[in-house]
């Protein structure tokens, strides 16, 4: 399936720790998560979009997530991770990846919000499996593993008017 259009069944899958770090460092804004869910559906059938967020217990936090569920994302949360040496960690890469193949036989095409090269094998995963794999990202961020592994790219920082706040 290579084309667009209205009957595609649509998950739009967001890692919004990735996105959010990139759109900060590089170019000192925030998504537009009502634009990019917007843009990923494209007057298709959405099934589901899921936000995958991590709860780092800053303040303005919730009214985040809150923000996310009024555009029409399902929110998962996980809590940060502190080690005893100081180091933090938090990823959602299992957890969107097995969501992701749960969905591939619900829907026609997938798409991932995400730079992060580790998801190049899941998106030849749902390809062999029937499914179409679009990603959105920042380009100068993304793993080339993971755009020549998509059946689309789309570059956010070359649409900072509808992608960035």
């Amino acid at each position: 399936m290579t084309d667009i259009h209205p009957g595609q069944r649509v998950a739009v899958l967001v890692d919004a720790q990735n996105l959010y770090h990139t759109a900060q460092s590089m170019h000192s804004r925030n998504i537009d998560y009502s634009s990019l869910l917007e843009k990923a559906v494209q007057d298709r059938q959405l099934t589901r979009a899921i936000a995958y967020v991590i709860r780092a217990d800053s303040p303005e936090e919730e009214s985040f997530f809150d923000a996310l569920v009024d555009i029409g994302f399902e929110t998962k949360i996980k809590d940060i991770k502190r080690f005893s040496d100081g180091t933090k960690k938090a990823d959602w890469d299992v957890g969107m990846s097995l969501d992701a193949v749960t969905l591939a036989n619900h829907i026609d095409t997938l798409v991932l919000c995400t730079g992060d090269g580790d998801f190049s094998r899941l998106c030849s995963h749902l390809r062999h499996e029937g499914v179409r794999v679009e990603v959105m990202a920042f380009e100068s961020s993304t793993s080339e593993d993971l755009i020549d592994a998509a059946d689309t790219f789309l570059d956010l920082g070359e649409r900072h008017e509808t992608f960035l706040l």
